[in-house]
């Protein structure tokens, strides 16, 4: 189920940004995300958080700053289950237009995105990292019908 972020869900929340970072940017040093766990957790109570729950375990989260996605976070042990997909589907409910960064590196999670309507608007190279991001957007169709 999803809900939104407590701050008693801080915690477990950064456990899985930490840990799946380093799952899905093999290609950046793990020490990069160590270096702004901090600042994140600092950072992550001020955005728009909505956390996947079941039986009491956070498996994924979804952080908004306005219309833009600044991470889609799912355990790993529960990924390829619709949870990011559900997410995601909440954040376009809220927003009806959504931007967000992925490195190009990072194809699984930029099939995803395509899969899920998204279109490369830009590339731009990540000024930490040396890495080519991908700049995606999203834009709930007017006049489609259902």
């Amino acid at each position: 189920m999803i809900r939104t972020f407590q701050p008693n869900d801080l915690e477990r929340v950064m456990e899985l940004w930490l840990s799946a970072n380093g799952q899905a940017h093999d290609f950046i040093p793990h020490s990069h995300w160590e270096e702004y766990f901090d600042a994140v957790e600092a950072l992550l109570p001020q955005a728009s958080v909505f956390v996947w729950e079941t039986n009491g375990r956070i498996l994924g989260f979804l952080g908004l700053n306005g219309r833009t996605v600044e991470g889609l976070f799912v355990d790993a042990s529960a990924r390829s289950r619709g949870i990011g997909k559900a997410l995601l589907d909440h954040a376009k409910q809220e927003c009806g237009a959504l931007t967000l960064r992925a490195y190009q590196k990072n194809e699984g999670a930029v099939r995803f995105y395509r899969r899920e309507g998204f279109l490369i608007q830009g590339r731009q190279t990540d000024r930490e990292t040396g890495e080519t991001e991908l700049i995606l957007c999203w834009e709930q169709r007017r006049n489609a019908v259902p």
